[in-house]
């Protein structure tokens, strides 16, 4: 294929690409409801599940004070949300455009990194949601600097949260699936992530802390799985380096 042809495939993924987004944040747009009440707002609500699961008593009440707050909210929760249903997709398109320049064995390993790719988002988008932005809100709103001050959350304060504690969590757990495809291009060795483990770990502190407010108790358990996933790709490197 010439060049310009090859411009033509990657125009046809990014069109597939966008349209299956925008497929998404239409649904997200459609069903508001379920959208918000059982999924976004779902953790400021007493019954949310790790509340019951370690018998804390703690809700948000939410407050707006923008006039076109709660519409443009919607707006970007829908797009968010359809960036995470869509990406899937997205990474399968990249992986066709990518295919027919690879080699046999190029093929099966890069198969294993995109199959990798989405299963680590959507378990990122998981730790976020269920365990680290759960412990923030609750260390955010029972900490005070006295009785007098009252805590009273916008809704763009807790969106600005839950973005960053979800979709951001969820990308940075594709450190792996980076890692193992950079191996199996020479780049990345074995040797040199043991070598780099107390390096590494001041790195992932600092990513936790920007992800995170940087209070430490969710910085930790932000940095926990976040090192987890730097021995994840140790032992990847591993397997594949016997291989």
């Amino acid at each position: 294929m010439s060049f310009w042809d090859h411009l033509e495939e990657l125009r046809g993924v990014l069109i597939r690409s966008v349209l299956a987004l925008l497929g998404f944040t239409i649904l997200g747009l459609i069903f508001k409801d379920f959208l918000f009440d059982k999924i976004i707002l779902a953790p400021t609500k007493s019954d949310f599940v790790i509340y019951s699961l370690l018998g804390w008593d703690f809700s948000i009440d939410l407050i707006n004070i923008e006039l076109s707050a709660q519409f443009f909210t919607h707006l970007k929760a829908s797009l968010a949300a359809g960036f995470v249903l869509a990406f899937p997709y997205m990474i399968w398109e990249v992986w066709k455009f990518i295919l027919p320049a690879l080699y046999n064995n190029e093929k099966l390993a890069l198969r294993v990194v995109f199959l990798l790719a989405s299963l680590l988002f959507y378990v990122g988008v998981a730790v976020g949601y269920f365990l680290v932005l759960p412990v923030c809100l609750r260390f955010f709103m029972t900490y005070t600097v006295s009785a007098e001050v009252l805590n009273s959350i916008t809704l763009a304060s807790y969106m600005s949260m839950f973005s960053s504690m979800v979709l951001l969590i969820g990308l940075v757990f594709e450190f792996p699936s980076v890692v193992f495809a950079l191996s199996r291009l020479g780049i990345v060795s074995r040797a040199l992530l043991r070598k780099g483990r107390r390096y590494a770990f001041v790195i992932i502190l600092i990513i936790a802390a920007f992800i995170t407010p940087a209070d430490p108790v969710s910085m930790f358990v932000l940095a926990i799985p976040l090192y987890l996933l730097y021995e994840l790709s140790i032992f990847l490197c591993k397997s594949n380096e016997s291989q």
